[in-house]
């Protein structure tokens, strides 16, 4: 099964965009793919069975089916009936929603399908590019206002005064929410440390799921143009007055807002900032420090697991997920893990997962139930949303705890509480920030970090390297859900950089 999801922002009221997109029929006026499409069977365009069929501009044929619609909630969801381009089984949903104060819009297109063998790549980078990047582009042109303006791209020539006594370095710049594409290279320039502040030459900077939402304008944490990254690892410059925890030459990294990773050098806040030991080397920090600290709040703060749980874990093949199911193991606890692929499978179970389910043609709960004689499983991380709530009340045993860490699917929407009676259910909804916003907070999730580190309870694998003027492939690539562990950006000239330390 292959999943695309593209998102971006258009400087336009909901209302605008979705009287454009609602018109389930209207798409033949303003996407270039289509060249000519009709209703069959005297429906109405937004009524739930409708079919349209239309032409592309290569000739192609389609018919589609509308699913569901829903104005309230600015969405609507279709499938294939049949095609000339061979995309199987495919379903995809459109949804908007209000951005910050409602002006702007959010705007996301996601879809699942199978491809023939060997046309996966081809049919994906279809989907993504020529329907849904090229449908955000024509929607943007037609119904964005025009008395605002938004560079569309950073020039690295057009270049800001050294300040006194900064450093320059290369940088990435997200010109404007949007697609990977909206990240550029720039100069970025880190001034001398004021109080309570530190200078770091960032030798590697960890790419994150946030990082995505930053970009795109879901989560507001930035605004451009701004440098997006929340995490890095480096040597120390130089440090400001009342700052006694760091040094000049000391090796240190963090997992923190506000956002700004994404650059040779940064000047900081030293709060959250913290040392790294000789035995944890600069790729293997960057790549799990983040990660590796919500797994640490997620199996002994969110819900503390012990031996003899059941622990289900989404998308084991990830970065945080990996973890999970190395260390929940280590506790002593059944590990379940649910992915999409054969490949991944074989990663959860590296990772030391006892089971690798599939949903598929059975359902999640049942195969869980399965796995535990019909008790269900204690504790179930969920990073992925919307598509897997509602699995996973189900799938869990009574009394049992649902951790949605994550939404890589999308907001898991409106829930009856009185659901979740079914099973006496606990659910929550951790917070990086809320866990890891103190130093006592950070030395005590690290402290116990670093020692599974060591130990080798946990290993940390930064499997995929960009350097970082590449860091839009990097986003690509991760939004594609073509990677398994950490994803990493290497500056210009520590490429020489190694990962043979703890989490090698």
């Amino acid at each position: 099964m292959i999943r695309v999801r593209r998102s971006t922002v258009i400087d336009a009221p909901v209302a605008a965009v979705w009287e454009m997109v609602r018109d389930f029929n209207g798409h033949d006026r303003w996407h270039p793919a289509v060249s000519r499409s009709e209703l069959e069977s005297g429906r109405r365009t937004d009524q739930v069975g409708a079919v349209r069929r239309f032409r592309l501009s290569g000739g192609e044929q389609v018919r589609e089916r509308l699913l569901a619609l829903s104005d309230r909630r600015h969405s609507l969801r279709y499938t294939i009936v049949d095609s000339d381009v061979p995309l199987e089984n495919y379903v995809a949903e459109i949804a908007l929603r209000p951005v910050t104060d409602g002006n702007r819009t959010f705007w996301t297109w996601q879809s699942r399908f199978d491809a023939p063998p060997g046309q996966e790549a081809e049919l994906a980078d279809l989907v993504a590019e020529g329907v849904y990047s090229a449908g955000f582009d024509a929607v943007r042109s037609r119904v964005e206002r025009r008395d605002r303006t938004r560079p569309a791209t950073v020039s690295v020539a057009a270049r800001v005064p050294v300040q006194s006594g900064a450093i320059e370095g290369e940088g990435i710049v997200m010109a404007r929410h949007g697609g990977p594409g909206v990240l550029v290279p720039a100069a970025v320039q880190a001034p001398p440390p004021g109080p309570g502040e530190v200078r770091i030459r960032q030798r590697a900077i960890g790419v994150n799921y946030i990082d995505v939402y930053c970009r795109s304008g879901y989560f507001n944490l930035i605004q451009p143009p701004g440098i997006p990254g929340m995490e890095a690892a480096g040597e120390v410059v130089d440090v400001g007055a009342r700052v006694s925890h760091l040094a000049p030459g000391m090796r240190v990294g963090y997992a923190c807002p506000p956002v700004g990773a994404y650059a040779a050098v940064r000047t900081m806040d030293a709060a959250l900032v913290v040392p790294l030991l000789d035995a944890i080397d600069d790729v293997t920090a960057a790549a799990g420090l983040l990660k590796g600290m919500a797994a640490e709040f997620l199996l002994h703060r969110v819900h503390a697991v012990k031996p003899g749980d059941t622990v289900l874990v989404f998308a084991p093949a990830g970065g945080v997920g990996n973890l999970l199911c190395q260390w929940a193991r280590h506790l002593g606890a059944t590990v379940i893990g649910a992915t999409s692929s054969d490949d991944k499978a074989r990663a959860a179970r590296a990772a030391g997962a006892h089971h690798v389910i599939q949903p598929g043609a059975d359902s999640l709960a049942a195969q869980v139930r399965a796995l535990t004689d019909g008790r269900g499983a204690d504790v179930i991380y969920d990073a992925v949303g919307r598509d897997t709530f509602g699995h996973s009340v189900a799938a869990l045993a009574n009394c049992g705890h649902l951790v949605s860490y994550g939404q890589a699917s999308g907001d898991i929407g409106d829930w009856n509480i009185s659901a979740l009676a079914s099973n006496s259910a606990t659910v929550s909804r951790p917070n990086f920030a809320h866990y890891t916003d103190t130093p006592e907070k950070v030395a005590s999730i690290t402290t116990r970090l670093f020692d599974a580190l060591v130990s080798g309870v946990i290993r940390i694998r930064a499997n995929h390297r960009y350097p970082l003027a590449q860091a839009a492939e990097a986003h690509e690539a991760l939004e594609g859900r073509r990677t398994t562990g950490s994803v990493v950006l290497i500056p210009d000239g520590e490429s020489g950089l190694d990962s043979a330390g703890a989490g090698a």
